[in-house]
């Protein structure tokens, strides 16, 4: 089983005089977890270490700490949680006593795999995204029944004739989906698979 979270999380913790603190938040993309990395620098720290695990790609970065003991533990917490679509941020202030690189793989990891512990999640759903259109007539009778299939509004525009729905689907009802939007709007509507 895998898991999402479903809202961002941070714990702190100190560790031999030095201050950790964690942060964890659920993201769509690289691009959104680089963003979450960038609007979460504090000047004053000495090291931003962090990890990212998106489906089946992945990535961290030690940022000065010794290799191996910063990024690599916080993605085997993220790993031994069973998180995907998150970045985890574990950012240091150092407190004056090394901690060496067994005390820092633990202190990052450690701090990592509390923050991820603590944070509301919920069991990931694997989902299409659907763009969808359809005339005026038809749209709140397909929009009252969207919640038939579990499918997320991702965003919504009109045209001179109808409205353009971003839908996300569950993949195990994407079939099913597609075939009753078919004939809810009687052949007039379209669908295309964005994923």
């Amino acid at each position: 089983m895998t898991f999402v979270l479903t809202q961002v999380h941070s714990f702190e913790e100190e560790v031999r005089k030095s201050r950790f603190l964690a942060f964890a938040a659920p993201v769509n993309d690289t691009e959104a977890a680089q963003d979450f990395i960038a609007q979460h620098v504090y000047p004053d720290a000495n090291h931003h270490c962090w990890a990212w695990r998106i489906g089946q790609n992945y990535r961290f970065h030690d940022d000065g700490e010794p290799g191996g003991t910063a990024g690599r533990p916080i993605l085997q917490a993220i790993e031994g949680h069973e998180i995907d679509y998150v970045v985890v941020l574990v950012v240091r202030w150092f407190g004056g006593i090394k901690l060496g690189t067994g005390g820092l793989a633990r202190a990052y990891g450690g701090a990592a795999g509390q923050c991820l512990r603590l944070a509301a999640k919920t069991l990931w759903v694997p989902t299409r995204r659907l763009s969808c259109w359809c005339p005026f007539s038809d749209m709140a009778l397909i929009r009252g029944r969207l919640g038939q299939f579990s499918t997320h509004i991702e965003s919504e525009q009109f045209d001179a004739h109808g409205v353009v729905w971003q839908l996300r689907v569950p993949e195990a009802q994407c079939a099913d989906f597609c075939a009753q939007f078919t004939d809810w709007t009687k052949g007039k509507g379209q669908i295309h698979d964005l994923s």
